[in-house]
């Protein structure tokens, strides 16, 4: 592809041909506002705020989606675009719920940004009609306020073409026009997997999490309940930016800190039970392989992608790993093994997750998920950004904290564990266990990275000799890349052994649960890669890199479990399905 020159603000650069306007701006170190547009997901130039200035044409033009031609010059800042932006930024709010300081995204809201930006402070169009809605909040979730919604139409866009869901849509026409589920279902009666990239999508406070830092403050205050925490691993590479720490900064020991500080009674990491899911999930695998057992075998940490299947492919349900997801195992035996060696009343006990999804906090209803007499494994799940926000309100001084290890007797874990948060990861690490199982040699740090699955393409695949076995495996992050995988799976064109899927594009470190990142950043950097590193980094420093080899995963199983796979781990740590409806047609 050809190079071509363009001048933008009197700077010329150098772009290749088929790029847009708004590149062009930013090779030249020019910020051109937008709201709808989103980086190969929401390409429509639909809200003008990025019009701009071309000379020879006739009218301003949208810089997200006006492509470059050699020789152009345009403006981008000029009082005429300026008042333009002002006036588009005027009409938006005059149909716009203003109560800023009440909205979960105040001081992270683009719109709002943008109004202080350009100086709009008020609208002169705030007198007319106004539409009225319902918040919708029956997702165990996901919180839908409409009277926030800019119709930017990033929300459906990443529903439809990340996740190849479509739960969502424009309803009605003209001024009427609003964002909903068909038939305007809620949104807890149709096939939403709860993944929460519609949050992460959304550029205002018309979408977020349904926010438990309340039930969880209570909980603490009652002397009654021991409170524990567990946090995820892509936690520690998200949770600095809440405190304006750089994209993917490690906060690994401030994090244990920072929820010692709330006061919980305990601080856990998941981890360790991150390496608790890969002993079982590579044990049952072997017995697969060698038992003559359901092939591929599919991964079952993300609850979004379970929900997926149960929706839309049920008939694949077999395929699935029977293990719970790391956070649900850890809740489980916290409320046995934690208790008993503590001596607490497991009715006594809280427990609470941070997490990178918002999906977990669907995750605590299902079925099959209270092993210890019919207490639930966990009670709260909280967001990444739900824990950011009780640690601000505290006054916690978060980037001066010191770093601090995690309690016992569930505090140890390995390099495997950390890579759970990045597409790849769970694949890379269950293959150190079930690669030495099977040989019966340990692996060379030459091979213990399984490079073929690292990176956050859509869909990876590799093949490694095992042994006398060829393992064919695949990893699929984003679930309209899930769905590819499984159709080729369903069509006799792909004959896998083991496949990873992670219903967020990149995996949990850009899950629905994460820091909110401001599509001006998004459109330029990718996220995913930035926070993965963080992990993959902590893993090579870890002096233990396989899951099989954590002391504490050992003593569980010789104090309590007795073996991987017994009949105690089944029951403490393992979980079914169910066949779910798909609501597309209004059954």
């Amino acid at each position: 592809m050809a190079d071509i020159k363009v001048t933008v603000d009197n700077i010329t650069v150098t772009v290749p041909e088929g790029s847009t306007l708004l590149d062009a701006a930013h090779k030249a170190g020019i910020d051109v506002p937008t709201l709808c547009y989103l980086r190969d997901v929401n390409e429509i130039g639909a809200c003008r705020l990025c019009v701009c200035e071309v000379e020879g044409a006739r009218a301003l033009v949208a810089a997200c989606v006006y492509p470059c031609t050699d020789g152009m010059v345009a403006h981008t800042n000029n009082e005429k675009i300026k008042d333009y932006r002002r006036k588009t930024l005027q009409l938006i709010l005059s149909d716009h719920n203003q109560d800023c300081l009440g909205c979960v995204r105040s001081t992270n809201c683009e719109l709002q940004t943008l109004c202080k930006r350009y100086g709009v402070d008020k609208t002169d169009y705030y007198a007319g009609v106004k539409n009225e809605f319902e918040i919708d909040d029956s997702s165990a979730s996901i919180v839908r306020d409409n009277s926030k919604c800019i119709l930017c139409r990033r929300c459906t866009a990443v529903c439809e073409k990340y996740q190849g869901i479509g739960v969502i849509g424009n309803n009605e026409r003209g001024f009427e026009t609003f964002i909903g589920s068909a038939f305007n279902l809620p949104l807890a009666e149709t096939s939403c997997v709860n993944c929460g990239q519609c949050i992460v999508a959304c550029p205002v406070g018309a979408l977020h999490e349904k926010d438990a830092t309340a039930a969880v403050k209570a909980a603490i205050a009652d002397p009654e309940k021991h409170v524990v925490i567990q946090a995820a691993p892509s936690v520690r590479v998200g949770l600095g930016e809440c405190f304006g720490m750089p994209i993917g900064a490690e906060v690994e020991g401030k994090l244990a800190a920072g929820m010692r500080r709330l006061g919980f009674d305990a601080v856990f990491d998941t981890n360790f039970s991150a390496d608790l899911t890969i002993v079982e999930e590579a044990n049952e695998l072997i017995e697969r392989v060698t038992k003559g057992g359901v092939l591929p075998m599919i991964t079952s940490c993300s609850p979004g992608w379970v929900k997926f299947i149960e929706h839309y492919y049920p008939e694949m349900l077999p395929h699935v790993s029977s293990c719970k997801s790391p956070q649900q195992m850890f809740g489980a035996v916290v409320k046995s093994y934690y208790a008993e060696k503590k001596g607490i009343d497991p009715k006594n006990i809280v427990s609470v997750s941070v997490m990178p999804c918002t999906a977990k906090k669907f995750e605590l209803g299902r079925d099959d998920q209270a092993a210890n007499d019919g207490l639930p494994d966990v009670d709260y799940a909280l967001t990444t950004r739900e824990l950011g926000r009780m640690i601000d309100e505290a006054g916690i001084d978060f980037i001066n904290l010191p770093d601090e290890p995690y309690d016992d007797p569930m505090g140890e874990s390995t390099g495997a564990a950390v890579i759970f948060g990045a597409t790849g990861g769970v694949m890379e690490a269950a293959l150190r266990t079930a690669v030495e199982w099977i040989t019966g040699q340990q692996l060379g740090k030459d091979v213990l990275e399984f490079q073929d699955v690292r990176g956050v393409e859509g869909v990876k695949e590799a093949s490694y000799k095992v042994g006398d076995l060829e393992v064919s495996v695949a990893v699929a992050s984003g679930l309209a890349n899930a769905r590819k995988v499984l159709e080729m799976v369903k069509s006799g064109e792909k004959n896998y052994t083991f496949i990873e899927i992670m219903a967020c594009p990149g995996g949990c470190v850009n899950g629905g649960g994460q820091p909110l990142v401001p599509s001006g950043i998004k459109n330029f950097i990718d996220v995913r890669e930035v926070r993965a590193k963080g992990l993959y980094d902590l893993d090579a420093d870890r002096p233990l890199r396989r899951s099989h080899e954590n002391p504490s995963i050992v003593k569980l199983y010789d104090e309590y479990l007795e073996s991987y796979g017994s009949h105690k781990a089944h029951h403490l740590l393992h979980t079914s399905y169910v066949e779910r409806k798909v609501n597309d047609d209004h059954e």
